[in-house]
């Protein structure tokens, strides 16, 4: 058999493996997932939200909402419903304040999920750890844990991708006891 023959057996046999390659949904390549949170990174450097309406879902199902400001380091949630609470968030602790009974609880962020994003700036490495990455035509969602400690809880953020412009759309919450808080911005 010749040397032509052989090739062609050779190529019409990788030929079925050639299609299912051609049919298999892109995955995100290493260096797509690195672009993909340098994005992340660079919009937390610059994200300025201030009263930005939000709404919020609790793991047992209750809903609220109110405004939000958040910036590197520092984050305000002023609920309006279903009743006046305030969670405000600065570096490594959270004190949460419900106006309907006046108690005023303090919360430690060095092993909460929401510390992840607390940092100043936010750096998505050491000691966080990027968990997954998804593109899709028009959104960008990334999730992150402790690196040290990954049953901690998990942050999943969910971004519009428009234009080559991140907006942050919606953030999941899962905390330790595998109970999912949801914060949507800007609801409609």
């Amino acid at each position: 058999m010749s040397g032509g023959a052989l090739k062609r057996r050779y190529l019409l046999a990788l030929a079925p493996l050639l299609f299912a390659a051609c049919a298999t949904p892109q995955r995100n390549n290493g260096a797509q997932q690195n672009e993909a949170i340098s994005r992340v990174e660079a919009y937390f450097r610059t994200v300025n939200l201030q009263g930005e309406p939000f709404m919020q879902k609790w793991p047992n199902g209750s809903t609220g909402g109110g405004l939000i400001t958040y910036r590197p380091g520092y984050l305000d949630m002023r609920f309006t419903a279903p009743h006046e609470m305030e969670l405000k968030a600065s570096g490594r602790s959270a004190v949460f304040t419900d106006a309907q009974n006046g108690s005023e609880t303090h919360i430690g962020l060095g092993h909460n999920a929401l510390g992840l994003l607390l940092g100043n700036p936010v750096r998505l490495s050491d000691p966080v750890m990027v968990t997954d990455v998804q593109q899709l035509p028009g959104v960008l969602q990334i999730s992150l844990t402790r690196a040290d400690n990954p049953s901690q809880g998990l942050v999943t953020l969910r971004f519009r991708d428009a234009g080559g412009a991140l907006t942050l759309h919606e953030v999941q919450i899962l905390d330790e006891r595998r109970q999912l808080t949801r914060i949507q911005l800007d609801p409609v």
